[in-house]
């Protein structure tokens, strides 16, 4: 009996958010591309929290549009209230995060999908890959169709062998009820690729006409909405923004869990998968953090056109009947009903060490990695890694030189290089912590950081390119401008100090100076500045911070000079680092399964000391 058999330049196996990011990379990038999906419906599908970017993640979607990305598009489209949070801190923890209006924004994407070019969509279950001589060939469906590519990228999310888990309720459903794809695991296995299992979980969804907003405090979005993507104008996303609100659990919430706690399948051995430390359900929160009296709920919109509320800070596996009691404690949901219950989700992923750097399978030629399936969680973190995994299987396709980005080019090179180089035993979760040069790696910046290289990659156009090379001349040149510009001790600065709160003068100072003072600013010193031209907001902002933080940047540069050293001396990845008798056992053996591609990265993998290095320099004569 014959089967279908198509032939296209790549094939991408899901469309989450690493999927949309992938497909799009890859036909932009000029190859046909076929895209598969358990249902059409869940294309960029949000079925946890309804918003984009958030502490870290906001950085990731900054890097992801610097580099061509459709997210931040997306979003700056479909958002309904934004927020830049920690305004109270530094510039390199300022993040963006906003709240979707969830149908819409999946919508929005899937109108831009299907209407690029070399883009096809296909809803069918991908059961099996098609590798010869450790080189993927292209992938069958259940249905047994055979699509023939060069290159693959995996991007699963949770719905490999997925599994929805509520007190004593378990359905073998992907997310929201969606089909789960339960043959590819197989197949991965059958081809030594190695699978964990992961749990996440999420919590209920509540009818807005039953919670007593006044009893809870309402969150309002900023008054002057930053958009994500540098490409939105600033104008056109300036409007009326909807409420979340903020309420807290209390000791008779507590109460209720820990009487039931017998009944959570987290603690009665009915959920096998690892579960995500920094995104703890309710009940985890409750035994782990015994000593705090509330934990906060967010209580947000799904939409405009939805009475769907989300809960969070609760995300749950407890029976229905728990999950009723234990709400109905919270101020303001006394007399909420249900309309989703919580539930936690298990689901089969990848030990990630298995990738190259440039979330290429080590031991299998052609075929990539992105997203939840490589051990992360969250929106932005999948997508991140799609697209970077669809630039390089394009790059691959074209036989030209993959981008790896460094950890100090970008978070996603953070993201990366901890995925590949780490031990992972949870899913992995992006931090500002995480990255150890942060001050440059500003969300604000991003697009003076990577537009550049997703230009090179040919996914940003000339016109957005030479708008970046006017504002780092522009950035440069007024900068230059208020290092030179000298003012006296004369009685109009005076006064001005004095109005500001700052400091008199006793002699002649720059306008730079003054900028640095922490009260003062590149707009308040206006008045001195008489030869001043109007500028843009974003290039004011990379004016005042450049001068403000000058000497901690300097700083900071220096640390990555010292880096960029070992990450340029290059590694053979077929070498066979069992010849080098200096190295302890557990160093040959750790070199030998990742094999990093510089010293950098092996510097970073778990088991390989500082004195590893030392030997591995001197035996590659490498110093």
């Amino acid at each position: 009996m014959p089967y279908l058999e198509e032939k296209y330049d790549a094939v991408v196996v899901g469309a989450g958010h690493a999927g949309c990011e992938a497909a799009l990379a890859l036909a932009r990038l000029g190859l046909s591309t076929i895209m598969f999906t358990v249902s059409v419906d869940s294309i960029a599908l949000m079925p946890c929290n309804p918003n984009i970017g958030g502490s870290s993640k906001g950085h990731l979607v900054r890097e992801i549009d610097a580099l061509g990305g459709e997210m931040g598009r997306n979003i700056d489209k479909t958002f309904i209230q934004s927020k830049m949070l920690n305004l109270s801190k530094g510039p390199a923890v300022h993040s963006l995060r906003a709240q979707a209006d969830k149908q819409h924004y999946t919508r929005t994407m899937r109108d831009v999908l299907e209407n690029t070019d070399n883009l096809t969509i296909r809803q069918a279950e991908v059961s099996e890959l098609i590798v010869e001589d450790n080189v993927i060939k292209g992938v069958k469906t259940f249905s047994g169709a055979t699509y023939l590519s060069k290159v693959v990228v995996l991007t699963t999310g949770t719905y490999l062998k997925a599994r929805c888990i509520y007190g004593e309720v378990s359905n073998y459903t992907g997310p929201n009820g969606l089909q789960a794809a339960n043959y590819l695991t197989d197949s991965l296995k059958a081809n030594g690729i190695e699978i964990v299992r992961f749990k996440t979980g999420t919590p209920a969804r509540v009818d807005k006409r039953s919670i007593d907003f006044s009893k809870m405090e309402e969150q309002f979005g900023d008054e002057r909405v930053v958009p994500f993507s540098f490409e939105t104008d600033r104008e056109s996303i300036q409007k009326p923004q909807v409420s979340c609100w903020l309420t807290y659990t209390n000791e008779e919430t507590h109460k209720i869990i820990r009487d039931n706690i017998d009944r959570s399948p987290l603690y009665s051995g009915v959920i096998e998968g690892t579960g995500p430390r920094y995104c703890p359900s309710i009940e985890d929160k409750v035994v782990k953090f015994a000593d705090k009296e509330r934990h906060q709920v967010f209580v947000e919109p799904e939409g405009l056109y939805t009475n769907e509320m989300y809960l969070g800070g609760m995300s749950s596996s407890l029976p229905e009947d728990v999950q009723y009691a234990m709400y109905r404690t919270v101020p303001g949901l006394e007399n909420v009903k249900i309309v989703r219950n919580a539930y936690a989700i298990e689901y089969d992923c990848i030990n990630p060490r298995q990738l190259k750097p440039t979330l290429e399978f080590i031991n299998i030629d052609g075929l990539f990695s992105a997203g939840q399936f490589n051990g992360s969680s969250g929106y932005e973190e999948a997508a991140a890694q799609g697209l970077i995994a669809g630039i390089n299987a394009a790059l691959k396709f074209k036989g030209e030189e993959q981008i790896i980005l460094d950890r100090s080019q970008a978070y996603i090179g953070v993201l990366i290089d901890d995925l590949v180089t780490k031990e992972n035993k949870e899913p992995y979760r992006m931090m500002t912590s995480r990255a150890e040069y942060r001050l440059i790696l500003r969300q604000d910046n991003a697009d003076l950081r990577l537009t550049e290289i997703g230009y090179k990659v040919g996914l940003i156009s000339e016109e957005r390119y030479q708008r970046l090379l006017a504002k780092k001349e522009a950035i440069e040149k007024e900068t230059k401008r208020l290092e030179s510009i000298v003012v006296g001790a004369n009685k109009k600065v005076q006064d001005f100090l004095e109005r500001n709160g700052s400091t008199a003068l006793n002699t002649g100072t720059t306008l730079a100076e003054l900028v640095r003072r922490p009260e003062l600013s590149y707009e308040l010193i206006a008045e001195l500045d008489e030869g001043r031209e109007e500028l843009p907001e974003e290039v004011i902002e990379q004016i005042n911070i450049n001068i403000k933080y000058e000497g901690y940047i300097s700083r900071q540069l220096k640390q990555i000079e010292h880096f960029k050293k070992l990450e340029n001396k290059k590694l053979d990845t077929n070498f066979d680092y069992n010849q080098i008798e200096g190295l302890r056992k557990e160093a040959r053996q750790k070199l030998n399964d990742y094999k990093p591609v510089n010293v950098g990265q092996a510097s970073r993998i778990s088991g390989v000391s500082p004195a590893d290095i030392s030997v591995l320099l001197i035996y590659l004569n490498l110093n």
